[in-house]
């Protein structure tokens, strides 16, 4: 344990000596307590983030890593864990697009394909990234990315190959994105050795009304997700919504979200929503739903100085089933401690489509210096 300790230490002074000779650099340490249940159970996750950047005018070196550490673990030898959030290089190709290769944490429209997932603490999820390159097109008509990227655990097996493309476009009151990926699974033990063909497409359009106090949203998403050689199976969601601000401080949203017979899937895991109640605790989030489910929700925020208020409440119910009806209300508040720290509490209650309520909540303190 010792030998450990004092490796993690030589690392961070590693870490700190190189970040103090970096162009730039930034940390964000949050504490989180998890308060779930019946109030019988406390469990605390630190994360601690340390980035540094070196470049100049037309190239860049980024590295960042995390240190996760469970603060009341049963295990009184469990040590922090130390893991890399990314690294990577830049450069300008010809003036003609911008190449990042390395570990990168990426978000595309509305992120239902791919999106960091900040609340994440290394206790039940880790944040996304994705390993490979990325090409930005400098276009004054088109913001234009285009991925490639591959996943193994190191001996060739459980291999994803993943190529994706990402349009945006935006003007006066308006903007769109689109999203496309292709991805291929060879050999993957959990799929039994069989190969697996998979293709994404999301669709974002907002539309700024009302001199901007009303912002209407669409998003459009499908996959399709197969054997090889095999028929596939289509996936599909839509999620409209409407945010209307009565002043400078209080807006409100409403909006639905529909799936269709077979429900969603967004191919690999790394969009911004889980899939079930499981959401609460790895994205923070209501998550995907079922087949033919559909969730109507209305919500608000309210801002009074350091103070910070947001409520939403979902009803979830299904096509061909009049009897479901899952209800979930998350209410959040927040404190803002000055211009380097803040502490926000929020509180989780669905029924999961049952009788009983299952609860959670979350204490969290925020600090970047």
């Amino acid at each position: 344990m010792k030998k450990n300790l004092r490796n993690i230490l030589a690392l961070a002074l590693g870490l700190m000596t190189t970040v103090s000779f970096a162009q730039d650099w930034n940390v964000d340490s949050r504490t989180r307590i998890d308060m779930s249940g019946d109030a019988d159970y406390q469990q605390g996750a630190q994360r601690a983030t340390l980035g540094a950047t070196w470049g100049g005018s037309d190239w860049g070196i980024h590295l960042s890593t995390d240190v996760h550490y469970t603060i009341n673990d049963a295990d009184e030898a469990a040590l922090p864990a130390l893991s890399v959030y990314e690294v990577y290089a830049s450069t300008n190709l010809f003036g003609f697009a911008d190449m990042t290769i390395g570990r990168q944490a990426l978000e595309y429209g509305s992120g239902t394909f791919l999106a960091k997932n900040d609340w994440a603490d290394g206790t039940n999820s880790t944040r996304n990234c994705v390993d490979g390159m990325t090409f930005a097109i400098d276009n004054d008509f088109v913001g234009l990315d285009l991925g490639l990227a591959q996943r193994d655990n190191g001996d060739g097996s459980d291999m994803i190959d993943a190529m994706w493309l990402n349009a945006s476009k935006s003007s006066g009151d308006w903007s769109a994105n689109l999203f496309y990926a292709d991805y291929s699974v060879n050999d993957m033990e959990n799929f039994g050795g069989v190969g697996v063909e998979a293709n994404a497409m999301g669709l974002d359009f907002a539309y700024s009304a009302m001199g901007g106090a009303l912002d209407l949203n669409v998003s459009y998403n499908t996959s399709s997700v197969g054997a090889t050689g095999s028929e596939a199976t289509e996936y599909d969601m839509m999620d409209v919504s409407g945010t209307y601000t009565v002043n400078d401080d209080m807006a409100l949203t409403a909006g639905r979200a529909t799936y269709g017979e077979n429900g969603f899937s967004d191919v690999v895991g790394l969009g911004n929503s889980g899939n079930g109640a499981s959401s609460w605790t790895t994205h923070g989030n209501i998550g995907h739903l079922g087949a033919d489910q559909e969730n109507m929700y209305i919500g608000g925020t309210y801002n009074m100085g350091a103070f910070s208020l947001a409520a939403t409440m979902h009803t979830v119910t299904e096509t061909d089933n009049d009897d479901y009806e899952r209800k979930a209300t998350e209410v959040s508040v927040g404190y803002s401690l000055g211009d380097n720290a803040s502490l926000s509490y929020k509180l989780v209650s669905d029924n999961n489509g049952g009788d009983e309520d299952t609860n959670y909540n979350w204490l969290t303190l925020t600090i970047t210096p």
